[in-house]
């Protein structure tokens, strides 16, 4: 392995920046720390999406931390998707302790205890701003590729959103969905073969399935209005500081459908209505998803497709995607490839099987002069990592084993009384947390079935009206008729007949 100065002189070239950057904190080498190989990420390469891997307990949240305070402080809002509910403590400064002081004066760099402004955002019944989004900003592709559904079932979907298009039946929550699919093959089902064609029952039976797999997941929550405005996440206080949005995941950890379909419908949002940015200064957002196998574990290929599709071209848009994850192995190679900045903490060779992933895991970063990889993974301590990342040109910067600073803010969770108190003073609150349920494709549909019930009754009591009437007009002419061929045919009239008769003939 390389000396200490070629070793210093490497990393202060590969890190070194003209422009604004975020420092991570210094190298490491033979078990000593080298302040003079300062560790520093450019802020105008933080779009280019990122990993943060690495065993249980080894620091992963705490990196997450330190790179959410420090870009929030340089004017960059931030999004953390908190899965394990860790993360609230970024709102309060941090109390200090011995160890932080002793890590600091290894890495030769002041400590400054600082709090950052943070909203806390939720999907569920959980405390926080409620995010929510229509049916119809979903669109028939995206809300196909997260049902699953097969190719005549998305024709079939997109057949009825252009029903509802066409006869301005708003589709906001999935209550919506089912009522427009029920409808079509039942009270609408002539309507809809008139003007779009037959839609086969057993299709929309099987979408009808898929969607209330989705409802058990607890979606309900998160279809309807008032939707969440995406440009709400790039907020700035008064300091110019950017906001750091936590959403709070601990309830959904079991329901890894509602997360992916909550974070594909905000990054396609987000893409869609945030504009070019071109070659940036620093990124216009940053996005966090903690825990992220939770979203490739049971996604499709289709929504692997979507998901590869917009991490490659959400870029353009200044916005940065990190992954926060056990092994870099539980993201796909294709948006692994995608990564430009991987930090990696220690990994755990309990069994033959764990010595594997770590040889792979080793395949992922630069070889370097100065460190056996494979080996590094599983000598790490907690608070440091192996870091790769992109220079200023985007080009690779060289593999360095680094101790990491600690965070400015509190490395524990807010009490009870401190997160209300922050979602209290929230100006997002009164804004999102009122549940609106105007009328829709269910209430409209429903009275159009009303009304065609009443037309369908009012026509039967019409026809049996009718038939009544007739009925009674053809008994009394048959009364009538009875009773002229009745006299006719009396013996008395006979004979009253014939008398006059005869007297005619005499």
């Amino acid at each position: 392995m390389g000396n200490n100065e070629d070793f210093i002189a490497q990393i202060s070239k590969g890190y070194t920046t003209k422009g604004d950057y975020i420092y991570l904190g210094a190298g490491m080498l033979n078990g000593n720390v080298h302040s003079d190989a300062s560790v520093k990420i450019p802020l105008k390469t933080m779009n280019r999406h990122g990993l943060i891997a690495g065993a249980t307990g080894t620091g992963k949240s705490k990196t997450l931390q330190i790179i959410a305070e420090n870009l929030s402080d340089k004017g960059v809002p931030v999004m953390l998707m908190d899965v394990k509910g860790d993360l609230s403590g970024i709102a309060k400064a941090s109390e200090g302790a011995e160890f932080i002081d002793d890590r600091h004066k290894k890495l030769n760099f002041p400590f400054t205890p600082q709090d950052s402004p943070v909203e806390i955002l939720s999907l569920s019944d959980q405390e926080g701003i409620r995010l929510r989004a229509t049916v119809s900003e979903f669109g028939p592709v995206l809300l196909s590729r997260i049902l699953d559904l097969t190719s005549t079932q998305t024709g079939i979907l997109a057949i009825i959103f252009k029903y509802c298009d066409d006869n301005h039946l708003p589709l906001l929550d999935l209550k919506d969905l089912k009522k427009i699919i029920q409808y079509s093959t039942e009270e609408g089902e002539a309507e809809f073969e008139k003007n779009y064609g037959r839609i086969p029952k057993a299709s929309t039976g099987a979408i009808l399935r898929k969607i209330v797999s989705l409802e058990q997941q607890g979606a309900d929550l998160f279809f309807g209005e008032r939707s969440f405005e995406v440009n709400d996440l790039l907020r700035k206080n008064r300091e110019g500081k950017g906001y750091i949005n936590i959403l709070r995941l601990t309830d959904i950890q079991d329901r890894p459908k509602l997360f992916s379909t909550f974070m594909l419908s905000l990054l396609a949002e987000i893409y869609s209505t945030f504009p070019e940015k071109g070659d940036m200064d620093k990124p216009e957002l940053v996005m966090f998803i903690d825990e992220a196998h939770l979203i490739f574990e049971e996604a499709s290929d289709a929504l692997l497709d979507q998901i590869e599709s917009i991490v490659k071209l959400i870029r353009s848009k200044g916005v940065g995607i990190y992954f926060v994850t056990q092994n870099p192995a539980d993201v796909p190679e294709e948006v692994l490839g995608q990564l430009g900045l991987k930090i990696q903490h220690a990994l755990r060779a309990f069994t033959a099987k764990d010595r594997k992933a770590i040889k792979l895991a080793a395949e992922n970063y630069p070889v370097s002069e100065f460190y056996d990889t494979k080996n590094m993974l599983t000598a790490l301590g907690i608070g440091e990592a192996l870091v790769s990342a992109l220079d200023e040109k985007g080009r690779p910067s060289p593999l360095v084993a680094t101790m990491l600073r600690a965070p400015m803010s509190r490395m524990d969770i807010l009490t009870d009384s401190e997160l209300k108190d922050l979602i209290k003073s929230s100006d997002l609150v009164s804004k999102y947390n009122e549940e609106l349920d105007r009328e829709s494709a269910y209430e409209i549909l429903n009275k159009k079935i009303e009304i065609a019930d009443q037309e369908e009754a009012k026509e039967k009591a019409e026809k049996e009206r009718k038939e009544v009437t007739n009925t009674s007009s053809s008994r009394r002419t048959k009364s009538t008729e009875g009773a002229i061929i009745k006299v006719l045919t009396s013996a008395t009239f006979i004979r009253g007949v014939l008398g006059i008769l005869n007297k005619f003939l005499k």
